[in-house]
């Protein structure tokens, strides 16, 4: 078994999911009391959403980036950036490791092209819904990626931030993400990337009328598959 290096903290609502994710998958492969071999960055979310907020992508590169290089030190094969928003960054992760970085868009992608799907919604912050960096890796595996409408992006990215990523789930909130997934299905979305990975925590398959892809779990699955040499 591989060991899965993780750089996360952003936000450790969705750190911890990948952990247990990561362990109950390798469980339920490998049988018996078998666990995921993984090491785990956390870092300061603060830092990082401020870095956001004002534009400084290369420093919060940099701040990944030693991570990566954190988790690589402390003998992992491979590394996954547990959040959406911070692929922004990848290359610059990437470019630092001498391991490969298993990137969450192509994750995502595969499972979605798996499922049969080609037009999909996208939810995330508005960083990942409005900027090029996700979408277009979507878009490279032949998907036909929609957003949002305005007002449905300040929705999903206010109760992200001021909600999940503190660990509040609150039914409004799952209700006004419902409205934002309907819209998106009027518009010919055939399912919905859950594309922050706190999202899971609050949209389920049975809140939405079309397939949903929770990135946390995909990405996990690809992780385990890449660990041990078997396919998702």
């Amino acid at each position: 078994m591989k060991t899965i290096g993780l750089i996360g903290g952003m936000s450790w609502e969705s750190s911890a999911e990948y952990y247990r994710l990561l362990n109950e998958l390798v469980r339920e492969r490998l049988g018996g009391l078998h666990s995921a071999r993984c090491v785990l960055y956390s870092v300061d979310f603060a830092e990082i959403e401020r870095l956001q907020v004002v534009g400084e992508w290369e420093r919060a590169g940099d701040v990944l980036a030693a991570a990566g290089k954190g988790v690589e030190a402390a003998g992992a094969d491979l590394v996954l950036i547990c959040t959406n928003t911070m692929h922004k960054v990848a290359d610059q992760v990437g470019d630092a490791l001498s391991v490969p970085l298993l990137h969450l868009g192509d994750a995502t992608a595969e499972a979605v092209l798996r499922a049969g799907v080609r037009r999909v919604g996208l939810l995330g912050t508005a960083f990942t819904m409005e900027q090029d960096f996700y979408r277009e890796r979507l878009a490279s595996h032949g998907l036909d990626v929609l957003v949002p409408d305005a007002a449905g992006r300040a929705v999903v990215h206010r109760v992200i931030y001021e909600e999940l990523c503190l660990g509040v789930v609150r039914e409004e909130s799952r209700a006004a993400y419902q409205e934002v997934i309907a819209g998106l299905v009027r518009e010919g979305a055939e399912g919905v990337i859950l594309g922050c990975t706190e999202i899971e925590l609050l949209i389920k398959d049975e809140h939405s009328p079309v397939p949903v892809f929770p990135t946390t779990r995909l990405h996990a699955e690809a992780a385990v598959a890449a660990a041990l040499d078997t396919r998702a």
